[in-house]
């Protein structure tokens, strides 16, 4: 281990990142790491909160998914309280989850990844932007803002705003929700539904396109970790775990989220500020990476067997009929995500349709019951943990937040290797190869901030590091 690409800043991701490229002494690409580079700070400045402050004051890590921390970390209120959220709250809370999940996988397939995907991974990276995408294909473009605004709708009827909403609380919600609302959301159900549709469409069409970066980008066995109803239907906020294997063979089932200590372990990481959380049966010579499991939208379509829901389930056949019944590239991610945006919209009309939607005892009150509680939930890139302990008076003592994210990192370590080693095979990185590498990372669709707490603005270094540990090239973005 020998030369080093240096590639920093990472573009198009949330967040400050840089990799690095290491090669050995033919000039070949013997490592790739993937570098996270903020300072994470939540777990530390929480101690001494009051629990109620908990949920609005952990939404504000991202911008982009607040609604994931304030549904985790109010899940963990309720456990300390020891009483559930009535069944009407229960039901906002799911629908800001969907809603979530609409506006963060457009985001990302709209306006991170569409760039690569619609223009080419070697267009001129002057216009291999979303301003470029909107002179070639305003039409998508359109598409996207759409969709990425129904979402943003749901979110507000549920927590008052659309970006760091107040209305999720431990307990439950603070407000009923009143039938404008609900009719409100209805009108626009339509048009994001048939949005959706175009969009698994436009997404399926893409895979002959990039047969090859199918094959290449992050093409490996692993273990996956999402919620999954009793009966293998996809779940994104209630219930239990399952864990998969590569073949599709079930490891754990019907797993308490709170008991994840058991089964997860947490390892700090020499040249990043993301904790790297492994599968502790799957690690063997105490090496964490042996470990490696990915959660988030891939993570979600191989663990349950079906949407549970027509569009999306056609298109989820669609899709195994093709690739198999486990999608093992990380390509694919991709693909995952547009296909949860329709899953998710159909069940949110489901959840417009239920009267008990309306009802307007909304909130459960208590002191704390329990010294410590665990909330999870899926968030758009994956389970996320919330882990609250307190004292008598509800006045919080130790937080631990286990962010999808950085249960990804030894993934996306993985898989920026395969790509590097697929493309790069000399000193120098062309414009090219650089965002091939770049888009292995954006696949993930990473939030930093959610995973290290951002300071700042959003770059990307990729750095290329010779034999005797020398950087021979360096390329930054941002």
């Amino acid at each position: 281990m020998h030369d080093i690409h240096v590639i920093d800043p990472v573009t198009r991701i949330e967040g400050h990142a840089k990799i690095t490229l290491h090669l050995d002494d033919q000039g070949e690409v013997a490592d790739a790491r993937f570098h996270v580079t903020e300072f994470r700070g939540f777990e530390e400045f929480c101690r001494g909160r009051p629990l109620a402050e908990m949920p609005a004051l952990t939404a504000r890590t991202c911008g982009i998914c607040p609604v994931s921390h304030l549904l985790a970390s109010a899940k963990a209120g309720d456990a300390i309280l020891g009483v559930p959220a009535p069944p009407a709250a229960q039901r906002q809370r799911r629908l800001a989850n969907l809603g979530q999940i609409v506006q963060s996988h457009a985001l990302s397939f709209f306006h991170l990844s569409a760039p690569d995907l619609l223009l080419g991974m070697d267009a001129d990276p002057a216009t291999r932007d979303v301003f470029g995408l909107m002179q070639a294909e305003p039409e998508i473009v359109r598409r996207g803002i759409g969709l990425r605004r129904y979402g943003q709708e749901v979110i507000e009827a549920v927590t008052g705003r659309r970006i760091h909403g107040h209305g999720i609380v431990v307990g439950g919600v603070t407000d009923p929700l009143t039938s404008d609302q609900r009719d409100g959301l209805r009108a626009g159900l339509d048009e994001a539904l048939a949005a959706a549709e175009a969009t698994v469409e436009l997404s399926f069409g893409l895979l002959d396109r990039f047969a090859a970066e199918v094959e290449i980008f992050g093409r490996f066995p692993s273990l996956y970790l999402a919620h999954c109803a009793p009966d293998g239907t996809w779940e994104h906020h209630d219930g239990t775990l399952r864990v998969i294997d590569g073949d599709g063979a079930i490891v754990v089932d019907q797993f308490d989220p709170a008991a994840y200590r058991d089964v997860l372990g947490e390892a700090a990481s020499p040249d990043s500020y993301l904790k790297v959380p492994y599968w502790k049966e799957a690690v063997s010579d105490g090496d964490p990476a042996t470990g490696m499991y990915r959660v988030g939208p891939l993570a979600r379509i191989n663990v349950a067997e079906r949407f549970g829901t027509p569009l999306a389930d056609a298109g989820l056949a669609a899709l195994r009929d093709r690739v198999g019944r486990i999608a093992s590239s990380s390509f694919l991610y991709h693909h995952a995500r547009v296909l949860e945006v329709l899953a998710s919209l159909e069940h949110i009309a489901m959840l417009l349709d239920d009267p008990v939607l309306l009802d307007e005892h909304v909130r459960a009150h208590a002191a704390p019951n329990r010294r410590r509680g665990v909330g999870a939930s899926e968030a758009p890139r994956g389970t996320l943990f919330h882990d609250y302990e307190v004292d008598a008076h509800g006045v919080v003592t130790a937080v631990n937040l286990v962010i999808a994210t950085g249960q990804n990192e030894l993934a996306m370590n993985r898989t920026i290797r395969d790509i590097a080693r697929a493309y790069v095979t000399g000193p120098e990185l062309t414009d090219g190869i650089l965002n091939r590498i770049e888009a292995g990372i954006r696949a993930y669709d990473p939030c930093l901030s959610c995973s290290t707490h951002a300071l700042g603005q959003m770059p990307m270094v990729v750095g290329l590091i010779d034999p005797r540990g020398e950087t021979v090239d360096e390329r930054h973005r941002g």
